[in-house]
């Protein structure tokens, strides 16, 4: 009966007022409300028209291949050539993308995509199963601030463009209408098997109206002997920060409920293909004082006795770490937070029988007091399930005055638990964090760097609405989500932290802006377990990465000087601050070939 009146009141910290935003009765029973679209959806009228004129020419339907480097406008003519085959390159493991563009004068009513066979000359196949494509869809987006050094701030939709620009990707639609003077591109991608025999296949995507044929596209891929090991292997450090409780709201499903996990399930699951390492917990409500949508609350059940003691349940956190690791993210756990943006601590008075809050800080007698008795119980509960060395307490953009303080509770409660840190870089508590997370600006000194390698700490930067370039807005140039992993790489970083996965606006799938900061930047993947040009653009650098990581290691057993030259040289184009002077593409395309031939 315990477990059961302490998951109510988890209940009632977490579910409550989250559904009370969208119609939802406690604990998550439906009002009958409508659904958000999910299945099927028709996208928000482009504020751009087609040209009259540019169209004029185009009496009938066109298709070529196009570029991953553009997001090609719903109603602008695209500048392409007639290209009817492209060349891909890749290691066994690796996923290569290509895009499609069909542009018409005329009215398709079934257009449809499929498949051809992909055989080498000694008859060698890539299975279909190798092979995924989708529908580019179009969402909402705005723009820089004014002075277009950044993204941050609260926003009115009337100061800033409002833009329809390509980014979601639909697997799940087969089939679609194409109104006269649209255009519509289509995403490709091959995982290459890791078991595929390295040589040159060639195949076609085919292109219909129902069924009749439009155009036959040639594809060529071309597998090196080289091997990409499984994302679940990766060295790659990805810290993509989770949402359950955006998914809660939009399914309509009740919060932890099997429902909720189901519909999580897929969309985690893309996470992990996509090599991610960290679950992300929170301890406390609202560590980032509602910065979202849908507010970060509680997964563990805060109790003050009615004899002023503490008790705590871990009910829905195990539940929820039990889950992601079931889908494969089972590296670290990242708990936030100890410093939250508001030093404000709700908690379940036994008392009086309510929620209560209690204000304080790093430093007060009321906070170490509250946490060491909290870290205490929870480094009790890790160590009985296994996990205490996997997690780190963490914090993010917190002072270092404040840092050294919380540091001191933490130790007094348990001196081995690790800790995490995004935030500036400050000398003076480095030694003290296991994850080390600066700002992309920022640089860790070289023989600290060096130091954490030697020592295994997790070594990193972040973007977030701050950066200009690079950064992977709805607008953002494509090639800069790969440009990100690049610069990685060129400073020995172990990976890259995103602070949303999928912290989703009201209506991800039509409207990708947000009041506090540009168009994307709460999100990265769409519902219904949906990619886009900018996740699968930050998944090519990320195995960028990955492959420098290997070949690096290779050549420095074997002693292959020229072979480590080449890759410093390769990466020597990537300084921030280049862009948007010198696109993104340009240099990630140069990397890219050069990577393709070590």
């Amino acid at each position: 009966m315990k477990r059961l009146t302490i998951f109510s009141l988890t209940c009632l910290f977490s579910v409550g007022a989250v559904f009370a935003q969208q119609g939802v009765t406690q604990c998550g029973v439906p009002t009958g409300q409508p659904k958000f679209p999910l299945l099927t959806y028709q996208e928000l009228p482009d504020p751009a028209t087609p040209s009259d004129k540019e169209w004029a020419a185009v009496t009938t339907t066109q298709v070529s291949w196009g570029t991953t480097d553009v997001r090609y406008a719903k109603h602008g003519l695209p500048r392409l050539k007639n290209q009817q085959t492209i060349a891909l390159k890749g290691w066994r493991g690796e996923r290569v993308n290509a895009q499609a563009v069909v542009w018409t004068g005329v009215e398709l009513k079934d257009l449809n995509f499929s498949f051809g066979d992909f055989k080498d000359k000694k008859g060698n196949v890539l299975p279909q199963d190798a092979f995924t494509g989708g529908f580019v869809r179009y969402v909402m987006t705005d723009e820089l601030n004014k002075d277009g050094r950044g993204a941050c701030g609260h926003r009115k939709a009337v100061d800033y463009d409002s833009l329809l620009v390509a980014d979601p990707i639909d697997t799940s639609l087969k089939a679609m209408a194409l109104p006269a003077r649209t255009v519509q591109p289509v995403w490709v991608q091959c995982w290459i098997p890791q078991s595929a025999v390295p040589g040159t296949y060639k195949g076609e995507l085919l292109i219909n109206d129902g069924s009749r044929l439009l155009q036959r596209l040639n594809l060529e891929i071309t597998v090196s002997s080289r091997e990409l090991p499984a994302p679940s292997e990766w060295a790659y450090h990805l810290d993509l920060w989770q949402s359950p409780y955006a998914v809660a709201r939009y399914y309509q499903v009740p919060l932890w409920s099997q429902e909720h996990l189901d519909a999580m399930r897929p969309l985690m699951k893309m996470l992990a293909d996509a090599g991610q390492k960290i679950i992300t917990a929170t301890l406390m409500h609202k560590p980032w004082n509602g910065q979202t949508e849908d507010y970060f609350d509680t997964m563990v059940t805060w109790m003050k006795r009615a004899d002023g003691t503490w008790s705590f349940d871990y009910t829905i956190f195990d539940r929820w770490v039990e889950f992601m690791m079931s889908v494969g993210i089972d590296k670290q756990i990242n708990c936030y937070s100890m410093v939250p943006w508001e030093l404000s601590f709700q908690y379940y008075d036994q008392a009086t029988n309510s929620l209560k809050f209690v204000k304080t800080a790093p430093g007060e007698e009321a906070y170490e007091e509250m946490w060491v008795a909290m870290l205490s119980s929870f480094s009790k509960h890790l160590k009985e399930k296994g996990w205490f060395d996997i997690c780190a307490i963490a914090m993010d953009e917190r002072p270092m005055e404040v840092m050294q303080k919380t540091l001191k509770v933490i130790r007094k409660a348990d001196p081995d638990f690790k800790v995490s840190l995004a935030g500036n870089y400050h000398a003076e508590i480095e030694p003290d964090l296991y994850d080390y997370c600066i700002v992309i600006g920022q640089n860790f000194p070289e023989e600290v760097r060096l130091r954490r390698v030697a020592e295994n700490k997790r070594t990193n930067y972040y973007t977030c609405c701050t950066e200009a370039h690079p950064n992977t807005f709805t607008f953002s140039d494509p090639a800069e989500a790969v440009w990100i992993s690049y610069y990685s790489s060129k400073k020995h970083l172990d990976g890259y932290l995103r602070w949303a996965y999928n912290s989703w606006p009201l209506e991800p799938l039509l409207d990708s802006r947000f009041r506090s900061w540009a168009g994307g930047d709460t999100y990265l993947v769409y519902p219904g377990a949906r990619s886009c040009i900018r996740f699968e653009r930050l998944i090519e650098g990320i195995q960028a990465h990955e492959k420098i990581n290997i070949l690096r290691q290779e050549f420095e057993k074997k002693g292959n000087k020229a072979g480590l030259k080449k890759i410093e040289k390769m990466l020597a184009p990537f300084n921030l601050g280049s862009m948007p002077e010198t696109p993104a593409a340009v240099t990630v395309n140069r990397a890219n070939q050069i990577l393709n031939s070590l």
